[in-house]
């Protein structure tokens, strides 16, 4: 029976992340449009929200989820220049918090977690999962074509997320969109 156990207990996922549902973003979502592209944003600044939705408090971890939608207006496809999409985060007090991809999202999770020993393939399902959730920049954006996501962002020094303050997102394609998120 010990064994069964084991197994069963390193089997899986490392957290227990919730399939993706491509719903409407919130009401209360920033938006912009410009450049061919119209962007609407809300942060995930409740522990509960992250805590449901990935099993882990990424707040604590210094990781903020912003849920991210973008819909291509432009008319046309946009390939090669959709790769060069950036994000960049800042607070009110002017810091650069850091954009991460999901897998470096998800080390960041297990670190602050200190989980350091775990079966490689629960590893590899979690990053599958939570990258599932993640803002995915290809295949090309056809016209008219609606995405969803995260991006993710990282305090200046890793610290947990505590009432941010003065939250700019910056969209940077064709043009610079510049979204105030609180």
């Amino acid at each position: 029976m010990f064994v069964v156990a084991l197994i069963n207990a390193c089997g899986g996922s490392l957290y227990k992340v919730k399939p993706v549902i491509r719903a409407p973003i919130a009401d209360g979502a920033v938006g912009a449009e410009g450049g061919g592209v119209r962007i609407r944003v809300v942060p995930l600044l409740a522990d509960e929200e992250s805590q449901e939705l990935f099993e882990s408090n990424l707040l604590l971890a210094g990781l903020l989820p912003v849920r991210v939608e973008i819909e291509n207006i432009n008319g046309v496809g946009i390939r090669a220049d959709y790769r060069k999409a950036r994000f960049r985060l800042r607070d009110g007090d002017g810091r650069e918090w850091k954009w991460l991809s999901a897998k470096q999202a998800v080390a960041r999770i297990l670190k602050a977690n200190g989980v350091y020993l775990y079966n490689p393939s629960a590893r590899k399902k979690f990053e599958e999962d939570f990258k599932a959730h993640a803002l995915n920049f290809e295949p090309e954006f056809v016209a008219g074509e609606r995405r969803q996501g995260f991006v993710f962002f990282q305090t200046p020094k890793k610290e947990a997320v505590s009432h941010p303050r003065g939250l700019i997102l910056t969209f940077e394609l064709y043009r610079t969109l510049e979204l105030k998120l609180n």
